[in-house]
């Protein structure tokens, strides 16, 4: 490990998580030459507060099994544990004050930062670290209007074309559909035997 840490944050949902997620943790640890990669299950993320998330605890679970003998990677769950909704600025803020020598750097999507102006606090977020976006196909960053003019430290991630969605693979179950595929055998497994995202699940309970 450096003299000072370079720590690289990834949050999301992972509801459920997918190879496209673990390409992407993979790619950062190394184009950023992180020491660690902290991996943040959003508890209730305010951008998706119209759909209902599978339990925390499968979430968690589910990511480990995706992360199973990954080198350099910590799952973080203090936005589960959190009330209300979850912000990222709240997350990075506490990071920071537990290890405020370390190097940070947010890892998101062209999505995710297309929409940067609407996250809360955002102006701060940027003074607080570096960004790292997942660019397609060598493309560069595109910022909102808001950050054009805002001075701010940003590298792309050339991220090949992997054209998985957590959306998907949700339908795919609720159909009865195989995702081992999209999401790798030990994901599969425990969404098989925790009977996630299918009509099964929901009958139990209802029931």
């Amino acid at each position: 490990m450096s003299a000072v840490p370079r720590i690289g944050l990834l949050g999301g949902s992972f509801d459920p998580p997918h190879l496209a997620h673990l390409a992407l943790g993979r790619l950062a640890r190394q184009a950023l030459a992180l020491d660690e990669l902290r991996w943040l299950p959003a508890g209730s993320p305010w951008q998706k507060a119209g759909r209902a998330l599978a339990p925390a605890a499968d979430r968690a679970a589910m990511l480990a099994a995706l992360l199973d003998g990954e080198p350099g990677c910590v799952i973080d769950a203090r936005e589960l544990r959190r009330a209300g909704p979850t912000y990222t600025i709240d997350t990075v803020r506490e990071l920071q004050a537990e290890r405020p020598k370390a190097d940070w750097v947010l890892i998101l999507g062209q999505d995710q930062y297309a929409r940067f102006d609407t996250w809360r606090d955002w102006p701060e977020l940027l003074q607080r670290l570096s960004l790292a976006v997942a660019a397609r196909a060598g493309q560069a960053p595109r910022p909102p209007a808001a950050l054009a003019g805002v001075p701010h430290r940003c590298v792309a991630l050339d991220l090949p074309p992997l054209d998985i969605a957590a959306s998907d693979i949700r339908a795919l179950l609720a159909a009865g559909r195989p995702v081992q595929a999209l999401v790798g055998e030990p994901v599969a497994r425990y969404i098989d035997n925790h009977f996630l995202y299918s009509h099964r699940k929901q009958q139990d309970v209802r029931h």
